[in-house]
């Protein structure tokens, strides 16, 4: 019999394209009394479903959603606010005796609900004036001066990060490397985390094969009617994988066979990227596939109800 007790807790992870949602709807449809808590940065907008390959509203009536549709795409949010209305959706679905099932490929998203991170507050102005230095290496060696330790964690050409600490350091007075243990510290955590890892080249084909599948839903009107809302999109959704590629076309800076091409190329690369950034991750628990994502479903029930 499988305990229903709020210690035992689960999350699905997985690149882009690895059939998590599929398989957190199987699951949770598998053993009852589940509801789902979406760890993905672009699901959170609305209006931004395809693209997103956000879950149908049918699956969203069979098994409650959260964390999905929750702003507006010209809205800012920050990790903050998602990492309180995640645990905030936790409690409600444990006071149910609901069981929560975390699903997504947002590693830092994962990491900020499970490992409770102690997030630093954003600094607006700082990092307006550090964004007006186009020379990310000069941005480097300033966060090594300031905070070596961080500056240790993180790539040199990683511009996004960089300037978030950055701004923190600057802005707060306290070392970025200051807040907490950090992403590279992994404590025991009340979650098992289950990974779905496949071979790259088929990641590939999936990757090409679900854009497609997109492309004929009406992902390019989608992004017309992005274009066309009467607010300016947020820097974060404007930047989202496929739409700012597609947003590029619709702009008459690219052809659409262009936009296409580069936005394949680049959900590789961020494939590799979650890929990466999971593989640090000690307490995951892979699941090799091979053919069909179903392969993993009786593994994940086996080692849930262990």
């Amino acid at each position: 019999m499988i305990d229903h007790s709020p210690t035992k807790r689960l999350a699905i992870i997985g690149t882009t394209a690895s059939g998590k949602s599929h398989i957190a709807m199987r699951l949770a449809q598998s053993i009852g009394n589940i509801e789902l808590v979406s760890l993905d940065s672009m699901q959170i907008y609305k209006g931004m479903d395809i693209g997103t390959a956000k879950p149908t509203l049918r699956d969203q009536e069979l098994i409650p959603h959260h964390m999905i549709d929750i702003i507006n795409p010209h809205q800012q949010y920050t990790i903050s606010e998602f990492q309180k209305e995640a645990q905030d959706a936790i409690y409600q679905i444990e006071t149910k005796e609901y069981l929560p099932l975390l699903v997504g490929g947002t590693g830092l998203y994962l990491r900020a609900v499970i490992d409770q991170l102690n997030i630093p507050g954003q600094f607006i102005g700082t990092r307006k004036k550090l964004e007006l230095n186009p020379d990310t290496a000069d941005l480097y060696t300033q966060l090594s001066e300031l905070d070596p330790l961080a500056s240790t964690r993180m790539e040199p050409n990683n511009r996004r990060r960089i300037i978030r600490a950055l701004e923190v350091t600057i802005g707060s007075g306290k070392r970025f490397s200051s807040y907490g243990p950090g992403l590279t510290e992994y404590q025991e955590s009340r979650y098992r985390v289950i990974g779905l890892r496949w071979d790259r080249n088929v990641l590939n084909e999936r990757i090409a094969k679900r854009f497609e599948k997109q492309m004929n839903e009406g992902f390019l009107t989608e992004c017309e009617n992005l274009l066309n809302g009467q607010k300016q999109l947020s820097r974060t959704a404007s930047q989202a994988l496929g739409y700012k590629h597609l947003f590029a076309y619709l702009q008459g800076k690219s052809s659409l066979d262009e936009a296409i091409g580069t936005a394949l190329k680049d959900t590789r690369q961020f494939a590799r990227k979650q890929e990466r950034w999971f593989r640090r991750d000690p307490r995951i628990s892979w699941i090799n596939i091979n053919e069909t994502e179903e392969e993993a479903l009786p593994m994940i029930l086996k080692e849930y109800e262990q």
